[in-house]
């Protein structure tokens, strides 16, 4: 079995340097006190990256996310949107990486004055690392597809727990992911409080029926960069679209479906609940989408977009 975050392991990595409050250290060097705010409690939010042809893609997206973010959980990252990508580049050219990198910046409330959820025991200076690694999606992924489940785990209203903040708390979709891998799946399907479609455990959900694709209208789902760019390029260049409330019966019936992530841009979905799709991997859509969404990357790496 293997999810959309399925990679292979290279070993370039593990002489690759991560930065931890503003050093560079060896893996084995990385680490945070136990009292940390995100170890506690996972207090913290993060941001994931990709690094394509010396660009960082959609920059700007994954900034203004990251920053809404902290100011939402009343978190001062310490640094502003120009230090944090100097300190980004920074880590990239002291590893000398220039393609095929993802980056995960994760920055916590930091050390605490006692294991408590209280964000009032926090010492005042937050952790923040940056782990870069030469990672692309699995070639397999895209002619295998992934394996569906729908999970009893709901996604939630922004007023219990906002789907768009990219917490350290992911309990709740591990616990999804778990059901998912229980009946032999490879990752989850997730629907909203209404028993709508809405996401999948970590990635957002697509699917094509009659040549139209199809997604939730994004109440309850991630604020996917990588969604946003699809629903973009739909409307861009001509593909049928209809974001909604669509029930497990219409997702069942679909030729094609998809999932979106930073890391594995479109991932094609072959099966859902045991419903196989009917379309041949990857789909005539997919397919389209797919290509629109590398074309987007190469201009944004040539400074096109």
């Amino acid at each position: 079995m293997a999810g959309s975050q399925d990679f292979a392991p290279d070993p370039r990595n593990a002489n690759a340097l991560i930065y931890l409050n503003g050093a560079l250290v060896p893996r084995d060097q990385a680490k945070v006190s136990i009292f940390d705010g995100g170890f506690v409690v996972g207090d913290g939010i993060w941001e994931g990256l990709r690094l394509h042809h010396g660009a960082l893609l959609f920059l700007d997206q994954h900034l203004d996310r990251l920053y809404w973010g902290a100011a939402r959980i009343g978190l001062d990252i310490g640094l502003d949107r120009d230090a944090l990508t100097a300190e980004i580049r920074r880590t990239l050219d002291t590893n000398g990486m220039q393609h095929g990198a993802h980056l995960r910046v994760m920055i916590t409330r930091g050390e605490k004055a006692a294991p408590n959820q209280d964000p009032r025991n926090a010492l005042g200076r937050p952790t923040i690392a940056i782990v870069a690694e030469y990672k692309l999606p699995n070639p397999n992924i895209v002619t295998q597809g992934l394996n569906l489940h729908t999970s009893s785990i709901r996604c939630t209203p922004a007023d219990m727990f906002d789907m768009r903040l990219n917490s350290h708390s992911r309990l709740n979709l591990i616990l999804a992911l778990l059901q998912a891998i229980e009946v032999g799946a490879d990752e989850a399907l997730m629907l909203d409080p209404h028993g709508f479609v809405s996401s999948c455990n970590a990635t957002n959900f697509f699917f094509i029926r009659d040549g139209v694709v199809k997604t939730s209208r994004g109440d309850y789902c991630f604020n996917g960069v990588t969604r946003g760019n699809v629903i973009r390029l739909c409307q861009e260049h001509g593909v049928p679209l209809e974001l909604g409330d669509f029930c497990l019966a219409d997702v069942h019936a679909a030729e094609e479906a998809f999932v979106t992530g930073t890391f594995g841009g479109l991932t094609p979905v072959r099966e859902i609940d045991g419903h196989r799709l009917t379309a041949a991997l990857p789909g005539p859509v997919t397919t389209r989408l797919r290509a629109l969404y590398e074309a987007l990357k190469d201009a944004q790496a040539s400074g096109q977009s």
